[in-house]
């Protein structure tokens, strides 16, 4: 059995101007990486890490949640203030955008954006299957035995509600805090994303008490926008609204 190399977190080191980026639920750093290059080119500081439970077999997937995920991106953040970094803007795919504007109001942020990411769960149904559809992926690319895989996922197959449930506490908490969020904020989804409702985007929107907030829909894009045909649109619409932030460096 060939073993994958699996995505690592990373840091792309530049300018004063640090940019924290979150993966997504069942995502890793490679969700993130090319935005992470892109704002690097243009001067930011970039880092991604990665939330336990993932790009790991998909039976540690489940056996984590929302408050190891919660202290895995609050370790993130102090640990790019240990690194000297006074002024740091979040953003995240899926539940990278839902731990973003948790950030938001728990501690000092420059900015935020949010990249496909959900406040309500389109259908419980579809999450399941769409972590069933992840954990049979991860153990393709393992290169392991179908007879193997077959029995594999048989065991792992309805291992995957609880962490679902705990997902969905997470989102109504923090659908019931965004008012809290003050930090410059930009709302980013993909118009064919089928995984989460795309409602979200407006509540979010709407939800904040920022000041400055925007909201941006990408007309040819699903779920893993940082990905689809519109990325390089992505990425520019990005750095542009960073470089609005009111920073002092």
């Amino acid at each position: 059995m060939m073993k994958i190399a699996q995505p690592k977190p990373f840091t792309f080191e530049g300018g004063p101007r640090a940019v924290l980026l979150l993966h997504g639920f069942t995502g890793n750093s490679a969700d993130v990486r090319m935005l992470g290059r892109y704002l690097n080119k243009k001067g930011y500081t970039a880092h991604a890490p990665h939330m336990r439970g993932h790009a790991v077999p998909p039976e540690e997937l489940v056996k984590t949640g929302p408050e190891q995920w919660w202290e895995d991106v609050q370790a993130a953040y102090n640990d790019l203030r240990g690194q000297g970094y006074e002024e740091i803007a979040a953003g995240g795919l899926s539940l990278g955008g839902v731990f973003s504007l948790k950030l938001g109001y728990t501690v000092p942020l420059k900015g935020i954006f949010t990249m496909c990411s959900p406040l309500e769960i389109h259908s419980e149904e579809r999450m399941q299957r769409g972590v069933y559809d992840y954990a049979a992926k991860y153990k393709r690319w393992e290169q392991k035995e179908e007879a193997q895989i077959v029995e594999e996922m048989n065991a792992f197959d309805g291992t995957q509600t609880e962490v679902i449930q705990r997902l969905r506490g997470l989102n109504k908490e923090v659908r019931g805090s965004i008012d809290m969020v003050h930090a410059p904020t930009f709302v980013a989804q993909g118009s064919k994303d089928q995984m989460i409702d795309i409602n979200s985007a407006n509540m979010i929107y709407d939800g904040v008490a920022a000041e400055h907030k925007e909201i941006k829909w990408y007309e040819e894009s699903g779920h893993v926008i940082t990905l689809d045909k519109e990325r390089d649109q992505l990425h520019e619409d990005v750095y542009q609204f960073l470089e609005k932030l009111d920073w002092n460096e």
